[in-house]
């Protein structure tokens, strides 16, 4: 049964000026989001999903009053439900766009344009965690955060995997032994492809804006840098390095590293979310 039968009450009352059999309906690794005319409904999909509703309106609103050059979703009102048995949410205003279809880069134009547009975002983020007010209003990531990960992973999901994927993740994990401890960037945290809206503009993309910031914290801007390689490619995310003029020779190596633990990541959320679903497609690799 579709969410759009399940929660029709509630969709009617939170998006008022819009059909409930219109709505557009996406499920994220936490959330089921349905799109409506102006406005977003997000419902979390496990109850740890659910928790962590206010701080995620908190962050929200701290995004809300830095000027990043792009649009955030501001958050118009949130219900956790806490104890009530009703169904929590957290209803965003909406930006305009959508994401970058599979195929778009494959016009030299569009890739050339979306590249130089990533790089303008990704500076604007090291910017903003240089400055003090930003530093102040969000947190930051935590020191020792990677040696903590290893050790979660090897306890949470090793008896999840096969004696190979045991190794593939041995590997995997050895290569954040050399990160450094870095608070040089706002970072998103999931810059996906599917986090970020384009409009398109006499044949050419415009970012409008970048969605689903709540992993966001004052961290490396080398993990945002192998989100894009992951979604886009090797050769896309060198010339977003080259248009951004990066110094950091340490740069690679810790994109390299970072982007190796993705789907650890999404497992590891998921064996504690108990979202079997995003669990297996993590761990499809390990098995």
């Amino acid at each position: 049964m579709s969410i759009r039968t399940t929660h029709r009450a509630l969709l009617s009352r939170l998006l008022p000026d819009d059909e409930p059999d219109d709505l557009t309906v996406r499920q994220g690794q936490f959330h089921i989001v349905v799109i409506g005319s102006d406005r977003v409904v997000c419902l979390p999909r496990t109850r740890a999903a659910a928790a962590r509703l206010p701080g995620r309106a908190a962050a929200l609103h701290a995004l809300a009053g830095l000027d990043l050059g792009f649009r955030t979703p501001e958050p118009l009102f949130q219900h956790d439900a806490h104890g009530t048995g009703e169904v929590p949410f957290l209803v965003l205003g909406r930006i305009p766009g959508e994401p970058l279809r599979t195929d778009a880069l494959d016009d030299a134009r569009v890739a050339g344009t979306v590249a130089a547009q990533y790089a303008t975002l990704l500076s604007a983020l090291t910017r903003a965690g240089a400055d003090a007010a930003v530093r102040a209003a969000l947190p930051r990531a935590p020191e020792g955060r990677w040696r903590r990960f290893a050790q979660d992973v090897r306890a949470e999901l090793f008896r999840l995997m096969s004696d190979s994927g045991r190794l593939r993740a041995e590997r995997e994990l050895a290569a954040l032994d050399s990160l450094p401890h870095l608070t040089r960037a706002v970072v998103h945290g999931d810059l996906g492809a599917e986090n970020v809206l384009w409009e398109w503009t006499h044949g050419l993309p415009r970012l409008s804006g970048v969605l689903d910031w709540d992993d966001v914290a004052v961290g490396d801007p080398a993990e945002d840098l192998a989100a894009v390689g992951a979604g886009y490619g090797r050769e896309f995310l060198e010339r977003v390095l080259a248009l951004g003029s990066w110094s950091d020779h340490g740069l690679r190596s810790r994109i390299a590293a970072i982007r190796g633990t993705f789907a650890l990541q999404q497992a590891l959320h998921a064996v504690r979310d108990g979202d079997e679903e995003e669990l297996a497609d993590g761990l499809a690799g390990y098995r």
